[in-house]
């Protein structure tokens, strides 16, 4: 699906960067009913697709998030 037709609501979370990754996956939930997050740490492999339901949580080796969380 492309961004563009993504249902309307929340599409990004820059105020969660360095703060806990699960703490931050269940703000994201409840902020956007529509998608699921989970943490993935840096240097992860990851596939490509974009997805309208998925928020990525990119999270340090301390759990901390250390990048925009966005849909996709």
């Amino acid at each position: 699906m492309a961004s563009g037709s993504c249902p309307a609501g929340k599409s990004s979370w820059p105020e969660l960067i360095g703060l806990n990754g699960e703490a931050a996956s269940a703000k994201i939930m409840m902020e956007n009913p529509k998608v699921q997050a989970s943490t993935v740490k840096e240097g992860s492999f990851v596939t490509s697709d974009f997805r309208c339901d998925r928020v990525r949580v990119w999270v340090d080796n301390s759990d901390i998030v250390t990048r925009v969380p966005q849909i996709g």
